[in-house]
């Protein structure tokens, strides 16, 4: 027997099996990142989606607080019927510490909002911009954070035209000049 000839059928089909197994594990790393990365996607969808339907109540509410028998139960509502704690706590589990940092400064923002509106804020009032500027601006942070993450691109209220994030500079109310007590 040639053991030239084994050694080289013997290497061969270790280099073979060796190739093989090295290609199926990097076809399933990159699966498992696109994977991570849908999931991570849809997290951060569906935590700002739900932030986004809070917001929109709590508006709703601030247009009208006299209306309402019970702010305090009502601006607790709309957080919780929309779904925020669940999206927050997903956001937790799956986003990267950036995001989830960003997410959390937002999420405070909302419930300041929100305390502001259970207070009797009406959408007119400093009392209620005080707190909905902050919150915008937090969610235009959110949406840079997601976004270089993802997509590794940034994005400037300049894009825009904006001086700032959080709307402050567009706010008609804003941005009168209160009387100077003449």
């Amino acid at each position: 027997m040639d053991w030239g000839t084994l050694v080289a059928t013997v290497s061969g089909g270790s280099i073979a099996i060796t190739g093989t197994v090295l290609a199926d594990y990097l076809r399933h790393r990159r699966e498992d990142d696109r994977g991570v990365g849908a999931r991570r996607r849809a997290v951060y969808i569906e935590f700002i989606s739900a932030a986004g339907v809070c917001h929109a109540r709590l508006r709703h509410i601030a247009q009208g607080p006299a209306t309402e028998p019970d702010l305090e139960s009502a601006t607790r509502a709309a957080l919780s019927d929309a779904g925020i704690y669940e999206a927050r706590e997903r956001l937790f589990i799956d986003a990267t510490t950036a995001v989830a940092g960003a997410g959390q400064v937002m999420f405070e923002r909302l419930r300041g909002l929100q305390r502001a509106i259970a207070a009797g804020a009406s959408i007119e009032s400093a009392a209620f911009h005080d707190a909905y500027h902050p919150y915008i601006g937090s969610v235009w942070v959110y949406r840079v954070a997601v976004r270089e993450e993802l997509e590794g691109r940034s994005l400037s209220p300049d894009a825009f035209g904006w001086e700032g994030w959080d709307g402050a500079d567009r706010c008609a109310i804003c941005r009168e000049v209160p009387a100077s007590g003449t």
